[in-house]
């Protein structure tokens, strides 16, 4: 069996290979990094694919399965460059999507934007009103669908040469029967539109979160498709011809297929793959409370693992460029922060980092191809804490002298500063954004850093760890064994995983037996509807898993929490198991509970998923040993934060072994990363690699 697993950055794609060795049953890893495609993902993808293949020594035919992590969707949403979308919806709401439910972004400003109005997903004039009419609470038949206005309709957005449409009709969740026959009338005028009803995509109660949520899978859709379709191509012609998987917002792979139906499942593709890795080291380094950074080339993307268990974001707070996305999300929260994050005095005279990154092309300074701004990486190299000849292996040269310069003419010169001065000064500044960030997605929610380790991933998180740790007050610092590759390495540890949801109104409380048998029979339907999809994937009986969940709310509550349900029907006999969920739930979440008060349910929600093969490393030779010899590379000059030029040691990563001990100052090198061991601290190997940093 071989599995590829690869997730594309802004700056770098990463690329991971197991193989299990049949007569030995041993698996083997290799790893490697290239410069992503922004025009077109697929292009670095398979170039990534077919360098691992090399360097595994097996052919491209030999790879049975390729999971694949992706910000596609993400960049058409922030860069504003979907598809042209109509809707169809029932008349005398054309502009729900244009008032949203009225709030202001920025209470006490009087310069704001309202993203949804200025930069609106479906333009007004492509959003025609349908004479019908669905009614609560049982969502019977109030007018009739005007088939001829949907035709007209549809005549119409063929003639301005739309790309998609969606149809949004009132209480859709209660009756789809409108949605799907107005479906059925424009797939016959526009057969070639990427067509899809709010019932389909976000089937729960708010209808302007759902109407948002349906226009965002279409605006992302057809591009996303097409992508999906050609990187399926490009990889059979160069002879991969592997299933592949897509990871989703919610921390699970799915197909191609539903992936290209519901894009909008897409969103936190990239990142959640690094959360899913954090989660994954965490467990053979013996921690299940890790706050996980992930710092690539352009952005930070920061999570929390309690307990061992994913954060999934409250409803109220899954949105992407601040438009409403009713999919499950990991908690993940993403700053400008990487490092390709351009230093600069803005006009205020004000010394800045980021968000503005260099990309992919051209890239920091140093790397020679046109870049003249300073940036994150260039601070480093800098200072001494990249060496040329190590950095990515020595796949792509950098020039300390163009680092210099840049810093120098653009910071270090109009401040008063010595390049090194303003060097560092990137750093900290770099590093406090991001250790607000993390305080932000911690401390403001509940959680105490002090009794959490922090894991910084990414090709730049190890070289920012330790003092990000030291801000935030964590207790220690994890650097995995692949930092740069960890985003890919969880794709290999992730399941097949899918949702379903339908919208209720019911008190849990008070419930009867007709609500009972209305709760029972929604979570009937919906756990046959996952089990059909698992059976379509070929999932085997046995493997496939099935939690039910019900989000609930106090009554008059604005929105809802997740709590569990019991395995079988729910009845008045355990119905408070719900209710308690719910409680303790609502405890962590705001620091209270009413546990006196009356819990109403909205929505329920069956999670099917599948485990698959999970990636295993081998346990590393026991050694035991202090700054060892035989890892030791060179000594060189290296500036840390007290702004003195130390002789500091560097080891190659890859012969260390476990229990080996390596004394600060030190830097710990391998060819996707960079790990920074300062004065007065002591970083320990692990037994699979990892290294466990902490001070003396």
């Amino acid at each position: 069996m071989i599995r590829v697993g690869v997730d594309v950055g802004g700056t770098f794609t990463d690329i991971v290979l197991e193989r299990s060795l049949a007569n030995t049953g041993e698996q083997q890893v290799f790893v490697t990094k290239v410069p992503s495609t922004l025009h077109d993902q697929s292009e670095g993808v398979v170039k990534g694919v077919l360098q691992v293949c090399r360097l595994a020594g097996v052919e491209p035919g030999d790879i049975d399965m390729l999971f694949h992590g992706t910000t596609v969707a993400t960049n058409m949403v922030i860069e504003r460059n979907g598809a042209e979308v109509g809707m169809l919806t029932t008349r005398g709401f054309r502009d729900i999507l244009h008032m949203g439910r009225h709030k202001r972004p920025h209470n006490f400003s009087l310069q704001f934007d309202v993203p949804w109005q200025s930069k609106p997903l479906v333009k007004r004039r492509n959003r025609i009103p349908i004479t019908e009419r669905i009614l609560p609470p049982d969502g019977s038949v109030e007018v009739g669908l005007d088939e001829d206005e949907v035709r007209e309709a549809a005549k119409l957005f063929a003639k301005r040469g739309l790309d998609a449409v969606i149809i949004s009709f009132l209480f859709s969740f209660l009756n789809d029967s409108h949605e799907q026959r107005a479906k059925e009338i424009v797939r016959e005028v526009m057969p070639d539109a990427y067509v899809c009803a709010s019932s389909e995509v976000v089937n729960v109660i708010r209808e302007y979160e759902r109407f948002s949520s349906t226009a965002m899978n279409a605006y992302i859709g057809p591009k996303t498709a097409r992508y999906l379709s050609n990187l399926e191509n490009r990889l059979k012609e160069n002879g991969v011809n592997a299933i592949v998987r897509i990871m989703q917002s919610n921390g699970g792979i799915s197909t191609v297929e539903n992936s290209s139906e519901r894009p909008i499942g897409l969103l936190l593709s990239g990142p959640a793959g690094g959360v899913i890795g954090g989660r994954w080291t965490g467990g053979h380094c013996y921690t299940g409370n890790v706050i996980t950074i992930d710092i690539g080339g352009t952005s930070a993307d920061i999570s929390v693992i309690q307990d061992g268990e994913l954060r999934i974001k409250n409803p109220r707070d899954t949105e992407v460029a601040s438009l409403p996305v009713l999919v499950p999300m990991i908690d993940i929260d993403a700053i400008g922060a990487g490092g390709g994050s351009i230093a600069y005095i803005d006009a205020g005279g004000a010394f800045r980092v980021g968000p503005r990154s260099a990309g992919a092309t051209p890239g920091p300074a140093c790397y020679g191809n046109g870049g003249t701004e300073p940036t994150v990486t260039d601070a480093q190299v800098a200072l001494g804490r990249l060496d040329p000849e190590h950095f990515l292996g020595g796949d792509i040269s950098i020039d300390p002298e163009l680092a210099n310069k840049a810093i120098e003419e653009n910071i270090a010169k109009p401040l008063g500063f010595s390049v090194t001065e303003a060097a560092l000064g990137i750093l900290k500044v770099i590093n406090n954004n991001m250790a607000l960030a993390i305080n932000a997605n911690s401390v403001a929610k509940g959680i105490d850093p002090r009794s959490f380790t922090l894991m910084g991933f990414g090709g730049a998180g190890p070289l920012h760890s330790v003092a990000l740790g030291e801000i935030i007050g964590a207790k220690d610092v994890i650097s995995p064994l692949q930092p740069g590759i960890t985003a890919a390495m969880g794709l290999l540890v992730t399941d097949l995983q899918y949702e379903y949801t339908r919208s209720l109104l019911a008190f849990l409380n008070t419930a009867d037996a007709d609500t009972f048998a209305r709760i029972n029979s929604i979570a009937d339907a919906l756990l046959a509807e996952a089990d059909a999809q698992l059976e379509s994937d070929g999932i085997p009986k046995e493997a496939r898993r099935f939690r039910k969940v019900m989000e609930c709310r106090y009554v008059g509550q604005g929105f809802e929490l997740r709590a569990d349900m019991p395995d079988g029907p729910l009845t008045a006999d355990n119905v408070k198991v719900v209710i308690d969920n719910f409680y303790d739930v609502h405890k962590q979440q705001y620091g209270h509970a009413f546990r006196d008060q009356t819990t109403e349910a909205v929505t329920i929600r069956v999670v099917a998923n599948a485990a698959v093969e999970q990636l295993r490393l081998p346990d590393l030779p026991k050694g035991g040993r202090s700054n060892p010899e035989a890892a030791l590379l060179y000594t060189r000059k290296t500036v840390f934060d007290d702004d003195v030029a130390v002789d500091t040691p560097r080891y190659d990563r890859m012969k260390l072994e476990a229990d080996d001990t390596i004394t600060g100052p030190a830097l710990i090198t391998q060819h996707n990363s960079t790990t920074l061991v300062p004065p007065g601290h002591t970083a320990t190997v692990l037994g699979h690699g990892d290294l466990r940093i902490a001070r003396n």
